[in-house]
């Protein structure tokens, strides 16, 4: 990304029906007072605000008990869509402000629609605690937002939410990192799915900086675009409270700004979701500021300016 030459958009997605508790709606306004706009604007971006997505729940959708608020989640899976891809379409680096990670099935969704038009494959790194991959018969809660990305690469069976010739990104173009919390009928699907999943233990072993390397090659040698989803869960709970499904063990501060600050040297994101923040159980803001600071480094801000090998 040329930061001098791009513009974001700010998609907010006040969404939390996916989740199964309040607060996530708060998080677009969250992410506003904390500064996110200006953040980026300092780094020399274009920062297009398209407000706050409110659809009406779809009435086509029937209610199912094991996806609950499908007719929420659905209304707002097809307007996610179809502002993403507009976004994109239009130069912009969609930024989806959420909201509980159900909004991936319409930005993820978006972004593969975009990708096809340029007959470029679409990658995802998914940075979280939890691998989202159950379908409605396999959840067990019947939360939606344990589902995305088995909805995103085709293999959770909802009522027709989306047209059934979509763009469908394919298992092994998406890459789970510090995951630490799986079902165990997910844990089946991820193998037969050959999703590529590195767990904290993967991280403890092999390093941020060298996973995250071989994804970036990868995502290179296909000529790929690539969306980042961030989950608050991905970090340690100590460095961000802010967040619904608190998982012990995750990445700290200084592993996420590696990874975010790789991303940006890559010239490789093309999207990125900002998920399940909860300002309702964050300290004082805390959560909000540091996923801020975290997009403003994917987006170009650094300490120092690293000279080049040789240079």
């Amino acid at each position: 990304m040329q930061k001098q030459e791009k513009t974001v958009a700010l998609i907010g997605v006040p969404l939390e029906e996916g989740s199964g508790r309040g607060g996530c709606a708060m998080g677009p306004a969250a992410y506003r007072i904390a500064g996110i706009a200006s953040a980026l604007g300092e780094l020399g971006y274009a920062v297009e605000d398209r407000g706050d997505l409110r659809p009406q729940p779809a009435a086509d959708l029937a209610p199912m008990d094991r996806a609950k608020h499908l007719p929420v989640v659905g209304a707002f899976t097809r307007a996610i869509e179809a502002e993403t891809y507009a976004a994109a379409t239009s130069g912009a680096v969609p930024i989806l402000l959420g909201g509980d990670h159900s909004l991936s099935m319409g930005s993820v969704s978006g972004m593969a629609r975009y990708a096809a038009t340029l007959d470029r494959p679409l990658f995802v790194l998914w940075l979280d605690a939890h691998s989202d991959f159950n379908a409605p018969e396999t959840s067990p809660s019947g939360n939606i937002h344990g589902m995305p990305v088995a909805f995103f690469c085709g293999k959770a069976e909802f009522a027709p939410i989306l047209p059934s010739d979509r763009p469908l990104v394919d298992p092994r173009r998406v890459y789970q990192v510090g995951i630490r919390s799986v079902d165990e009928e997910e844990r089946r699907l991820i193998r037969e799915n050959a999703v590529n999943v590195f767990d904290m233990r993967a991280i403890d072993e092999e390093g941020m900086g060298s996973i995250l390397k071989r994804i970036l090659a990868d995502v290179r040698d296909a000529g790929g675009l690539l969306h980042v989803s961030l989950d608050v869960d991905f970090l340690d709970p100590d460095v961000a409270p802010g967040v619904g499904t608190t998982v012990p063990g995750g990445a700290t501060f200084r592993e996420a700004h590696l990874i975010m600050e790789l991303l940006h040297d890559s010239g490789l994101v093309s999207s990125l979701d900002l998920v399940e923040l909860n300002p309702f159980l964050d300290d004082r803001g805390r959560s909000a500021r540091i996923m801020v600071e975290l997009a403003a480094s994917l987006f170009g801000k650094r300490i120092l300016d690293r000279p080049t090998r040789g240079g």
